[in-house]
């Protein structure tokens, strides 16, 4: 038996409350019977009531004495096989025969239990990013597939100048000339300065000397020298990018709002979309498990989290639906366990409970107890006894278990193969 618990040996019955036997006519009422009952019925005992179906009367005869001792003896015995002493809180915890020991052994051990939920992922470089055309014209030139492209290089190039890209958070929304101040004045000269070029001040506003080295800059790219950014110029992102897809082939005519291609990070990173009713598994900062095609466990920590709204096509006679999901970005503990994959499914081991620091002991040790509840079987020296548990986490084949006599390193008995 694996992965469920066992039940307690049935050769032992457990009655509800231990006592003397009891004395005078009730003990000897043949019609109290089950659990309840104290000794043995006399039925069937030498000198005892007929039992069946059609059974004749008999005159009561007065008992031998040698009788009496056998009786008294019998059940002394009988009490002694069924004695039951309970632990604090009416748990129980019997001995049995020093002859009977389990087939295998575990220990009781201390430690984190955590249970996760299996999702299903995609182990990719996160969700692409298209970049749509601002400007109006022919497309010259594309970075290829699969290219990782820097702050300062061009991504697609349209009547063969450039358009590039700088890192930033803040799209680039206007025109940036002299007499111009705010966030994404300083945000563009931070690209500037760190693309090599001086003779400016980094802060919000643009001056003369950042328009001397602008033109410098467009000199660079082979573009007009302006001394002013046009945005249709310039892609932000956070970090550089790898050229997912292309939106567009070489020779197309673009306009303004045409995808002409999809980017995403350079990272390889595990994409999970959850259900809103399993919200809970998607902590930022979590721990989780991925499982790759070859069957190789990765560790990896939920990186992002966004709720997002997904709009199905709509079909003849129906309208569009909308769905609102969770999605989830991880990022893997060691990159180089996940490099051998440019895409892949894997399976993502979620965070659903966790206990730390508690006894646990496998599944299978665990005995169901004809008074209600779980046990373990103890095993010691002289033999084994059974002891009440209290259950808490169940996770990994493995379960929290408490109670005054467990403790770490104690030996408990296992089904056999």
């Amino acid at each position: 038996m694996t992965g469920a618990p066992r039940s307690a040996d049935p050769s032992v019955t457990v009655p509800p409350a231990v006592g003397p036997p009891a004395v005078g006519p009730a003990a000897a009422d043949p019609s109290r019977t089950g659990p309840s009952a104290v000794g043995p019925s006399r039925a069937g005992l030498p000198g005892g009531p007929p039992s069946g179906p059609g059974a004749s009367p008999v005159r009561r005869r007065r008992p031998r004495p040698g009788f009496l001792l056998g009786a008294a003896g019998l059940l002394v015995v009988a009490v002694a096989a069924t004695a039951v002493t309970f632990a604090s809180g009416g748990h129980a915890d019997r001995a049995t025969s020093p002859d009977r020991r389990p087939p295998s052994t575990a220990k009781v051990t201390r430690q984190t239990l955590v249970d996760r939920e299996t999702k299903n992922g995609e182990l990719g470089y996160g969700t692409p990013r298209a970049r749509d055309s601002r400007l109006s014209g022919t497309v010259t030139w594309l970075a290829p597939g699969g290219a990782t492209v820097r702050r300062g290089k061009a991504l697609y190039r349209v009547d063969d100048e450039p358009v590039v890209l700088l890192y930033g958070g803040l799209p680039a929304y206007r025109v940036l000339r002299s007499g111009v101040s705010g966030t994404d004045v300083k945000q563009f000269e931070q690209n500037l300065a760190a693309l090599g070029h001086t003779g400016f001040t980094v802060d919000d506003d643009f001056t003369s000397a950042t328009a001397d080295a602008v033109r410098e800059w467009q000199e660079d790219l082979g573009l007009p020298e302006t001394g002013q950014v046009e945005p249709a110029r310039i892609v932000y992102a956070p970090a550089e990018v790898r050229v997912e897809s292309h939106g567009v082939e070489v020779g197309d005519t673009v306009g303004a709002g045409k995808v002409v291609l999809s980017t995403t990070g350079t990272t390889r990173l595990v994409t999970c979309t959850l259900d809103v009713e399993d919200q809970r598994l998607a902590r930022e900062g979590a721990e989780v498990t991925i499982t790759l095609p070859d069957g190789t466990r990765s560790a990896g920590r939920v990186d992002t989290v966004e709720t997002v709204v997904q709009t199905s096509a709509a079909t003849t006679g129906k309208d569009a639906e909308t769905d609102t999901r969770i999605e989830v970005t991880i990022t893997g503990d060691d990159a180089k366990a996940l490099a051998g994959y440019d895409k892949a499914a894997v399976d993502v081991g979620l965070v659903a409970s966790e206990r730390a620091d508690v006894l646990t002991v496998p599944v299978a040790a665990l005995l169901t107890l004809a008074e209600g509840g779980y046990g373990l079987e103890v095993v010691e020296e002289g033999g084994t006894r059974i002891v009440a548990v209290r259950t808490g986490l169940f996770a990994d084949g493995r379960v929290e278990v408490s109670g005054e006599a467990v403790t770490e390193g104690l030996t408990v008995g296992m089904p056999g193969d």
